[in-house]
C-alpha cells in the first residue's frame, strides 16, 4: 500500500496577495482614439462618459463617431462638485437611469478618480481617457475621496486597475503647461517617498518599484525642460508617459508604500485650506517633497536630503514648480489655518508616517515654511 501524500493544505502555506500592476490594455499615440473604437466596443454597449462639464463637450467629437459606427447607446453625466461622495451618489442615479454597462472616465485626476470607483462600486468594466498628464490617475487602482468643497477624506483601493487607458497625445498637447509641470511634480515625488519608506526592503517587486521610481526621476530631471519647450516631440511623449503610465507602475509594484509618504501627505492636508485650492495636486505634491526633505534634514540631520532639496530648488526654478507656502498662493494663510494643516497631516492614519521617524505636527509647521532655507 502507497504511504498517504499529505494534503496541500497541510504541506504548504501561502498568502493570498492581490496585485494590481497594471491595465488589462493600454493604446497609446497621435490620435490613437480614433482607432480605438473596437476596443472600446469590446466592453459593452451602453456606455456612460463621466468628466468635467467642459472636458465633456471637448470628448464628444472624438467619441460620437465611435459611438456611432459601433451603434453603442451613450449618455453623459458630469461630476460635480467634486470626486466626492454627494457627486458619485448623483453618478449612481445617472448610470441606474441609462443603464449602463461600462463606463468611460475623461478629464484630469478627479474625473477619473470618481469614474473608476463607480466603476468598482457597480462591477462594471472601465476605460480612462486623461486629457493632459497632470496625474497616473488613469492607471491606477485606486480613488481619492473629496469633501465637496474639496477637502481631501479618505483614499479607495480598487479591485483592479483599468480595463483599457487610452493615453491619446494629440488631445492631451491641447492641455495647459500647467499641467504637465504638475504631472511632473506628482511623478517625480515617487523617488523621494520610496526611497525613504521602503529603499531598505529585500522584497523582489519593491525593489524593482523602487529603482523604477530612481529611473523615473533621472528622465524627468534629463528630459523635462526640452519636453515642456517642444509639446508634441520627442522628449515631450517621453515625459507624458513616465507622468501618466510608468508612475503608475512604481505604485502597481510597490503598493501603497511606495506610493505615497509625506509629500502627498502634505498635499492632503493643504487641501484644508480653501486658498490652497486654485493650485494643481501636483503642485502641493512638489511643495510636499521639499517638506519632506527639511524634515529629514530637522530631525534626522540627514546631509544628503540637503543635498537633495537644493538639487530640486534649482529644478523646480526652471520649470516652474512651487517652492514655498507663497508659490502656492498661500501668502495670506492664516497661521491657524497652517496649523490645522499640519495637524491633519499628522493624524493617525497619515501616511507621513511612513516616515522612519515620528513627526509632530510642530516639527511639520516648521519645516512648511523653511522649504527654501
Amino acid at each position: 500500500m502507497q504511504p498517504k501524500t499529505a494534503s496541500l493544505s497541510s504541506s504548504t502555506h501561502t498568502t493570498l496577495t492581490s496585485l494590481f500592476v497594471s491595465p488589462t490594455q493600454v493604446l497609446k499615440g497621435e490620435a490613437i482614439l480614433l482607432q480605438a473604437g473596437n476596443a472600446i466596443a469590446r466592453l459593452g454597449e451602453r456606455p456612460l462618459v463621466v468628466g468635467g462639464q467642459q472636458t465633456l463637450k471637448v470628448i464628444s467629437p472624438h467619441l460620437d463617431p465611435i459611438f456611432k459606427k459601433f451603434k453603442l447607446q451613450s449618455a453623459q453625466a458630469p461630476y460635480t462638485p467634486d470626486c466626492s461622495e454627494s457627486s458619485l451618489e448623483a453618478l449612481e442615479t445617472a448610470l441606474k437611469q441609462h443603464q449602463g454597462d461600462f463606463i468611460i472616465g475623461v478629464g484630469g485626476g478627479k474625473a477619473l478618480d470618481t469614474a473608476k470607483l463607480l466603476a468598482h462600486q457597480h462591477q462594471l468594466p472601465i476605460i480612462t481617457i486623461p486629457t493632459s498628464a497632470a496625474t497616473c490617475a488613469a492607471w491606477t487602482a485606486l480613488s481619492n475621496i473629496y469633501s465637496d468643497e474639496g477637502a481631501f477624506q479618505y483614499d479607495v483601493p480598487l479591485v483592479k486597475c483599468p480595463d483599457l487607458v487610452i493615453l491619446d497625445y494629440e488631445i492631451v498637447k491641447k492641455a495647459p503647461k500647467r499641467t504637465l509641470v504638475a504631472g511632473i511634480g506628482d511623478a517625480i515625488a515617487k523617488w523621494y517617498e520610496a526611497s525613504v519608506s521602503s529603499g531598505t526592503s529585500t522584497a523582489t517587486l519593491t525593489i524593482a518599484a523602487v529603482q523604477q521610481a530612481r529611473v523615473l526621476r533621472d528622465l524627468l530631471f534629463q528630459k523635462s525642460v526640452a519636453a515642456l519647450e517642444t509639446p508634441g516631440g520627442e522628449e515631450w511623449r517621453e515625459v507624458v508617459d513616465a507622468c501618466v503610465l510608468l508612475a503608475g507602475v512604481i505604485g502597481g509594484l510597490g503598493g501603497a508604500n511606495c506610493r505615497t509618504v509625506a509629500a502627498h501627505a502634505v498635499h492632503n492636508g493643504l487641501t484644508h485650506i480653501p486658498a490652497a485650492h486654485g493650485t494643481l495636486h501636483g503642485e502641493k505634491v512638489a511643495y510636499g517633497i521639499l517638506v519632506q526633505l527639511r524634515l529629514e534634514e530637522m530631525i534626522q540631520g540627514n546631509q544628503l536630503a540637503v543635498s537633495s532639496r537644493q538639487q530640486l530648488l534649482k529644478f523646480y526654478e526652471q520649470i516652474g514648480l512651487p517652492k514655498t507656502l507663497e508659490g502656492l498662493g498661500l501668502s495670506k494663510a492664516t497661521l491657524a489655518e497652517l496649523r490645522q494643516a499640519a495637524e491633519i497631516t499628522c493624524q493617525p492614519k497619515s501616511d507621513i508616517h511612513r516616515l522612519p521617524f515620528a513627526v509632530s505636527p510642530d516639527q511639520l509647521l516648521a519645516a512648511m515654511v523653511s522649504t527654501t532655507v
